[in-house]
């Protein structure tokens, strides 16, 4: 008889198409039965026919034929699956039927199997108590039998329970129908967002309380698209991201697009899009609500073009440069207004300074993400137990929001610097989505109490694996792969935002690993936009800790 099992085995692919595991199990008080002859198991649960032609039964032909299982718990549930199919040519005189219970409950009434051919029947068994405590399936002979019973293959499994909702519907079927129009080649199995840290290459997801997750990011770039955009897309009602560049998508673009309520990032760059561009697109371009990138798009109308001497110089129609020299003008006396204000902390304590909250509360990030008091802080870090480790303004602390373990960054009131530097990099992380950055989870501004809430990252980082002060060592093969993923997270920075950012601040410590060593930026340093116009350029503040920057 064989069993499904995670180990020893003598039986997998080929024989079992599904990859199972099967390992023969041999106890002295059965009678081992076995024939030659091809088992038909083209059924449903389809055993192998190897495994379905041994079997067992009791070697008293009165006796039960008995499994017995653990549990860890009181609240586990198992499925069972029970493999049978006659191996001997009875004679007429003879009869095999049994009943089947689990538990001491009846699960399958009278059961006479047939010669060569399978019969699977499926149980649930629940836990009938706590650890250490012995669950069962029993295989009973009827009055009217004259053979004992028999088992050929048996499968239990644990029914796992998971805390987390599905995918919000919409959603699935938007990315499922985006996933077979493109044919699309990743690793796009199950639920799109969960489990989290198994989440679809390319996506982001929201998660928030009890409410499905969505996706708020879709990245395709460099994915082999072919064909029109998708209208699909815009059943992703929730999206904030949209990067489809890189690939050989035609048509024109869709008048969807202007019209995704939650869009604020759309680069659709080196395609082959034809037509003009649609109106309300270009208005809400103007008006500062989306951010669109439509270079290398040749036969693309309206002036839309890149020049190729000048390393991603966007330039858009010359409407929408007049917008340009006044969006930049308010955006340099916004950047003076701020170091004024910065200039006017210094001057004073920090914890005096009623300007900080002003500051903040006006900043680009209160309207999004999630804030937290500081009593909410003191909950989330169990009085801040755990320091994972100390920067140049402040500590960060180990927490956990609800089931979600999350790294706690708190501003040093004594740090001005950091205070500047708080602000900034706030505002770069509530626009910046990737799965190669570390993602900001929300943020505290309660008086004097300021600090950012970022994903936890398990395996730390990357000067610990490489220093050695961590356990396990990194294959090269490893090493590559955490190259790889840093540089696409550099990559996005550069030419996924708009304006792009320059991280200057790339070092072992700020490469951060998740619990699958997927690497993932950190602390984007001193942060500095490419040229958008000749000659112009926006220069932000200190993000992070200054760092090394290449004399380049």
């Amino acid at each position: 008889m064989h069993v499904l099992m995670q180990y020893l085995y003598l039986y997998r692919y080929p024989d079992d198409i599904h990859d199972r595991i099967w390992r023969y199990i041999d106890e002295g008080f059965w009678t081992k039965l076995n024939t030659s002859s091809t088992i038909n198991s083209e059924f449903e649960y389809q055993p192998p026919s190897v495994v379905m032609g041994t079997a067992a039964t009791p070697k008293s032909s009165n006796d039960a034929f008995n499994i017995f299982w653990g549990s860890s718990d009181d609240t586990e549930v198992h499925h069972v699956y029970l493999h049978f199919a006659e191996v001997e040519k009875l004679q007429p005189n003879q009869s095999r039927q049994f009943n089947i219970t689990t538990n001491g409950e009846l699960c399958h009434g009278t059961l006479a199997p047939d010669y060569l051919s399978t019969t699977t029947i499926f149980c649930t068994a629940e836990s009938l108590g706590g650890s250490g405590v012995q669950n069962n399936f029993s295989i009973i002979k009827t009055g009217n039998s004259t053979l004992p019973p028999i088992l050929n293959a048996y499968e239990i499994y644990e029914v796992k329970e998971f805390l987390i909702s599905d995918t919000n519907q919409e959603d699935v079927e938007a990315i499922t129908n985006i996933k077979s129009t493109y044919n699309i080649e990743k690793n796009w199995q199950g639920d799109p967002c969960n489990p989290q840290v198994y989440s679809w290459d390319g996506l982001n997801c929201s998660y928030h309380a009890n409410d499905p997750p969505r996706i708020i990011s879709l990245n395709l770039s460099s994915s082999g698209l072919e064909g029109e955009i998708s209208p699909s897309l815009s059943n992703l009602t929730m999206i904030q991201t949209l990067d489809l560049s890189n690939n050989n998508l035609r048509g024109s673009i869709p008048e969807f697009l202007s019209q995704m309520p939650t869009l604020n990032v759309l680069n659709l760059e080196n395609n082959n899009l034809t037509g003009s561009i649609p109106a309300v697109l270009i208005d809400r371009w103007k008006d500062g609500f989306i951010s669109i990138s439509l270079c290398e798009n040749p036969n693309l109308s309206g002036n839309v073009s890149c020049d190729k001497k000048k390393k991603r110089k966007y330039n858009f129609f010359v409407p929408m440069m007049i917008v340009s020299v006044v969006a930049l003008s308010v955006l340099l006396l916004s950047a003076a207004a701020i170091w004024s204000r910065a200039a006017s902390i210094r001057k004073g304590p920090l914890g005096n300074s009623t300007d900080a909250n002003v500051a903040i509360q006006h900043g680009s990030f209160e309207r999004k993400g999630r804030q937290f008091t500081y009593s909410e802080i003191v909950q989330i870090t169990e009085e801040f137990k755990r320091v994972l480790g100390k920067g140049g303004f402040g500590t960060v602390y180990h927490g956990h929001i609800d089931d979600t373990q999350v790294a706690v960054k708190m501003l040093s009131p004594s740090s001005v610097q950091g205070f500047q530097q708080f602000l900034t990099e706030v505002d770069l992380l509530m626009r910046v989505h990737h799965r190669n950055l570390t993602s900001l989870v929300g943020y505290c501004n309660d008086e004097t109490n300021i600090g950012l809430i970022y994903e936890y990252m398990a395996n730390g980082n990357l000067r610990e694996h490489l220093s050695g002060s961590r356990s396990n060592i990194l294959s090269w093969g490893d090493r590559l792969q955490i190259a790889i993923e840093a540089a696409q997270g550099l990559e996005y920075l550069h030419f996924g935002c708009s304006p792009p950012i320059i991280h200057r601040d790339v070092k072992s410590t700020n490469i951060l690993l998740n619990e699958k060593f997927e690497a993932k930026l950190s602390d984007f340093g001193i942060s500095r936009s490419f040229p958008i116009e000749d000659g112009t350029h926006i220069t932000t503040s200190v993000a992070g800790t200054p760092g090394y920057l290449d004399p380049k």
